[in-house]
């Protein structure tokens, strides 16, 4: 790992730290600052590690990825904007899918899926957003609909990283699945605290989840171009 490109991911950890400095201060006006800057550190170590592998559809996947989700940052600094981030977030979270499709061995064949079997894999995640929906249901009122597409987005991006279980290497696999479980557990939290009852601390716990989730979601792409097979 070079030097130069390491001072990015101490930019995404200072800035990390920061905003979440901010929160416990409760200087919401002053991340403006800060909260930008923790996926752009991210985006930009992503970048200058793939630049030999630019042009390829991984690379371009999971920098789009991040670069939505600065832009669902940005945007959710603004509550009257909150549906335009959660839009912004929907396109992240359908860049990283095919990021997760591509960084893995070829998938089978859809005649010789076991769909039954999947079904059962993935029945805990199914649950637990089920169940978040279920709790927040009654307060979306005309944000319903969107709430679904985005669910289903995200329960996808989710099963989309466990689906690569024994068709990448170890550190790979646990790496994006453990970022993209973070990324589900910050969105739910998200959702509980906006549309079912303010939750203690929330913001803190939030940020704390979607920043590593990011990170271990870069990790893990990284991991997989540096030893693409498996162990």
């Amino acid at each position: 790992m070079k030097k130069k490109n390491i001072l990015w991911l101490y930019l995404f950890l200072f800035a990390s730290m920061t905003d979440m400095a901010f929160i416990l201060e409760q200087k919401n006006e002053l991340r403006f600052f800060s909260k930008p800057l923790i996926i752009l550190g991210l985006a930009l170590y992503f970048y200058q590690i793939t630049k030999p592998i630019s042009s390829t559809l991984l690379a371009k996947s999971i920098l789009g990825g991040l670069i939505f989700s600065l832009i669902g940052d940005i945007l959710l600094l603004w509550d009257n904007l909150f549906m335009y981030g959660i839009g912004a977030f929907l396109i992240a979270h359908v860049c990283y899918i095919i990021g997760f499709k591509v960084a893995q061995k070829a998938p089978e064949s859809i005649l010789n899926v076991n769909f039954v079997k999947t079904f059962f894999i993935n029945l805990p995640i199914y649950f637990v957003a089920a169940f978040v929906f279920y709790m927040i249901n009654p307060n979306l009122g005309v944000l319903k609909i969107p709430v679904i597409v985005y669910i289903i987005a995200i329960v996808s991006m989710l099963t989309t990283a466990r689906e690569r279980y024994n068709k990448c290497n170890k550190a790979s696999f646990w790496q994006v699945f453990i970022g993209a479980s973070l990324f589900f557990i910050s969105d739910g939290l998200i959702a509980l605290d906006k549309f079912y009852q303010a939750i203690p601390d929330a913001d803190l716990m939030i940020m704390g989840t979607y920043a590593i989730a990011q990170l271990m979601i870069v990790m893990g792409i990284r991991s997989h171009i540096i030893q693409p097979t498996m162990n």
